[in-house]
Parts: structure tokens; sequence; C-alpha cells
């Protein structure tokens, strides 16, 4: 691209200025200025053209992008009956712990519907899930986390030592969903100043563009350029912090030097240093900048302590791994953390870097496999409060089939998808799915039941050899059999056979 020296161009109308740009800028500024096609996915792919429909029913695969209202729907409002079908479209199984997330969530906008005083003495109900490994309870945290539209965590329960030992403390859980809740409110903030931070940046790059004294009519030529995308490839000169500030929110613990530091860079002035720059790499660059002007730290602070208190959740996993049973004593990693648990779920007062925040309403959930170990072993405190007790059953043989077919974005939907950007049709009838999940069920009964993440283990030792030659079958069905799986998982089958006799 020719390069265009800014006197030039600061005292050229737009007719001029288009001319002046070279013949590569004009042609892209007329590109970009078209409206664009719009991509449809919304057909059905069948890629089975060539399965025999009298003795198989081949897997079909619909790529869709989700609705702009699917996004509206997430959010603390739905109904319980709403929430449930919500995760049904992702897991399967387990009503009576869908069924009790639903309600919790719901009780808390109910709870936000009350008058003081009473509304200060509805208490979340606490919720602790039990069920072997590989049954949905992380799948169903991980779905809570999008749907909560809240602050939200997940943490390991063997991450954390007792107070006064090596380690982090039950405190750092607070102090993180704190810092989550900021990143929300900031974010949230940043959506509503986004059309006149979008102005900001834009008058700011006219400046650097057509200088400070330029006349009206070149800014609207550069404008007209700007808006249509003609100049993003253009290099221009801005002048940028030295140290913007930008922290990674998971790493905080409590205040700390770093802290100290830019506050005391923001008392004295920032420093800047100028860097060239393409217009489309500096632009997020100074969106950030213009919206971080606009915002009140001090507001946003303030509302991110109040939503964590609100409508905090806390979803605690391996909760069964800090039980000792075989301990004559007490355990710095084990009953030491439970004890520590004790108030943070009952209800304090934590101090964090943006001040201290009161767990009385923070939801918690705990889950765990309670393998070695059974819930009665917890300490009778922290039974008592974790009052809501669910448990999710194992895995049948039709359960994995539906899994594998049932949620949205299934494995074999994953599998097809993958392989279909080498232009490879991958069809999976309905034998052979079946099949899968009973081949991964028994795997599951005679080494080690694992649950639904078994089928990783199956599916991918199926797909393995036209992965690996997927260029060879381009523009190619590839049909995958019930005799394909078989010949394909019989070593691994004799594996798990010899396992059992291995002392």
């Amino acid at each position: 691209m020719q390069r265009v020296s800014a006197r030039a161009l600061r005292f050229a109308t737009r007719r001029e200025a288009s001319k002046f740009l070279s013949g590569s800028l004009a042609v892209q500024a007329s590109r970009l200025s078209r409206p664009m096609g719009v991509l449809s996915f919304q057909s059905r792919r069948n890629f089975s053209a060539g399965a025999n429909p009298a003795t198989t029913s081949p897997i079909e695969v619909t790529i869709e992008p989700m609705k702009k209202d699917d996004f509206n729907q997430l959010n603390n409002d739905m109904t319980p009956r709403q929430i449930v079908d919500y995760l049904n479209k992702h897991i399967v199984g387990q009503q009576d712990a869908k069924r009790a997330i639903a309600i919790a969530m719901r009780n808390r906008w109910r709870r936000m519907k009350l008058e003081s005083p009473l509304k200060d003495e509805v208490m979340p109900k606490n919720i602790l899930m039990i069920g072997p490994t590989g049954v949905g309870k992380t799948e169903i945290a991980r779905r809570l986390a999008k749907l909560a539209g809240a602050p939200f965590i997940k943490v390991e329960a063997t991450k954390y030592t007792e107070v006064g030992f090596h380690g982090k403390d039950v405190d750092t859980i607070i102090k993180d969903l704190v810092d989550i809740a900021v990143v929300l409110q900031r974010n949230k903030m940043k959506e509503q100043l986004k059309q006149e931070v979008a102005i900001a940046v834009e008058n700011r790059i006219l400046d650097i563009l057509a200088g400070d004294v330029a006349q009206s009519s070149t800014k609207e030529s550069f404008r007209a350029l700007l808006r249509e995308g003609a100049l993003e490839d253009r290099t221009i000169e801005i002048d940028l912090p030295v140290n913007p500030g930008n922290r990674n929110p998971q790493d905080n613990r409590g205040f700390q030097f770093g802290d100290f530091v830019l506050k005391m860079d923001n008392t004295m002035g920032n420093k800047t240093q100028t860097k060239k720059m393409k217009i489309s790499e500096c632009r997020p660059i100074l969106e950030d900048l213009e919206a971080d002007r606009m915002m009140n730290s001090e507001t946003i602070e303030r509302d991110a302590i109040k939503n964590t208190e609100e409508n905090g959740i806390v979803f605690i996993d391996e909760i069964d791994k800090i039980i000792d049973s075989y301990s004559y004593g007490a355990d710095a990693s084990a009953e030491g953390v439970q004890r520590d648990l004790l108030p943070l779920i009952e209800g304090c007062s934590i101090s964090t870097k943006y001040g201290n925040v009161k767990t009385d309403h923070i939801l918690f959930v705990c889950s765990g496999a309670f393998h070695s170990a059974k819930p009665s072993d917890l300490l009778a405190e922290l039974q008592g409060r974790l009052p809501i007790r669910v448990e999710l059953k194992p895995l049948t043989k039709e359960d994995l089939f539906l899994i594998l077919t049932v949620p949205e974005s299934n494995l074999i939907k994953q599998q097809i998808a993958l392989l279909g950007t080498e232009n490879v049709q991958l069809v999976f009838p309905e034998e052979a799915v079946r099949d899968i999940a009973n081949i991964a069920f028994e795997m599951n009964t005679t080494i080690e039941n694992i649950g639904a993440r078994r089928l990783h283990t199956v599916l991918e030792k199926i797909v393995d050899e036209i992965s690996y030659t997927a260029d060879d079958h381009a523009s190619q069905e590839f049909k995958i059999t019930k005799e394909y799986v078989q010949e394909r998982v019989k070593e691994i089958m004799v594996k798990s056979d010899l396992t059992r006799y291995v002392l």
C-alpha cells in the first residue's frame, strides 16, 4: 500500500483525498462500502446420502447460530422450568440436581422482591451434590456460570489449606469472587458507554490523521473513509501509557505492593510513550483507555461488592477429598479446611482490597464423588450448612447414547464438524452410535467407572485413523459402521479384560 504523508492529506477534500490515496486503498474502500452478504447456516446438512435408509439411521447435523434472544434469556428472571429446560439442552438426565439448582436460583430472585427486615432473614439453601465422577456435576457448574449472569466462581477444595499453614486459605475464594464481580460490572458499564466511547475514539483518530487545526470538511472526508474501513491499514502515531495497569484479577490476593505502586503512578501521572500502530490495531486499545476515563472506579467497586453479596455463587468441587478418614489428628489440608469453611458458608465478613464483603447471602454449591468417604464423614457443622442433598445417578447405556446425540454440541456433532472443515463427510448410523455407548458402558463396568468421560476415549480411538488421513478422503463420504467400531476398539477391549487380573 502506498504511503501518504499527513501534510498532503491534511487540507484535502474528500474527493481529493480519495484520488490521492492509492488505487488499492480506493478498491478496498469501495469493497467495504458494499453491503456484505449474509452467511446462512440454517440449511440442514445430511452427511449420509450414500447410506441405506432401510437399515441405518444416520445422525444429522444442523449448524445454526445462537439467536440473540437466547442470550437475553440467561438471567436471574428465569423460572425453574426455564432453567431446567436450558440445562436439558446440554446435560442428560440428573433431573433432581437440575431441579435443586433451578429452585435455588429462583429463590434468589424471590428474595429480592421481599421487603426488609424479612428480606435480610431469608438465607440461601446451600446444596451438596453427591455422585460418581463423570455424571454431570462439573458440567452443571459450567452451565450454571453462563446461566447465572452474576458473580460465579468454581474452585477445587483441595487447593486450600488451613489458616496459618503454607498455601491459600479459603478467604481467597471470596476475594477472587469480588474480582470477578468487578470485571463483570466494568464490562456492563463499558457496554452502556459503548456509543460514547466509539465517538471519542473516532474523534481521537481523526485528530491524529487530519490534525487539530484541520477544517471541518477535511475531517468529515476522513470520517467517511474511516467509517467505510478504507483507513484500517494506515499507520499512525499514538501516545499510550507505559503501564496501563491491566492485571489479571485471578492473580490478586488482597492489597499488595503492586497496587500501591499503581496508585502512586495514578497520583503522580502515568508516563506515556509514542508507538506506531495500524488503526485496526490501536482502536481496541483506545477504546479501553476511553472507557476507563469515562468510568468511575469507586462506583464500579461499590456495585460489584453489592452484587457479590446479593447474587454471588460459589461452586466448591471435590469436597470429599478434604475428608481424611484414616488420620488420627487434624490435617491442615483436610479437616482444617472444613473448619475454615464453616464461618464462610454460615456468613461472615471478608476483608478485600475493595472493602468488606458479607457472605450471608452467597449461595454455596458443593459436590463430590464420595468414593472413599461418606457425606456423614464431613464435620457435623458443615453438614448442617449444606441442608439440600442431591444424589446424581450413575449413567446407563441409554444415558450414554443420549449424551452422544441429544445435547446441542454433542460429541458426534463435534467430530462431524471437525472433519467437515477438510471436506470429509463423516456418517454415524444409529446402530454404530449405540455400539459406541455400549462399549463405553462395558469399559466403565470392567475397568473403572469414569462416566461420560469414557465416551471421549472410545470415540477418539474410533476416529483416530480417519483424522490422521483426512486429506486422503477429501470430498468423500466416510461411514462409521458397527463393524468398523468393533475393529477399532478391539485392542483396548482386550487390554481392559487383562487389567482385571493384574495384581
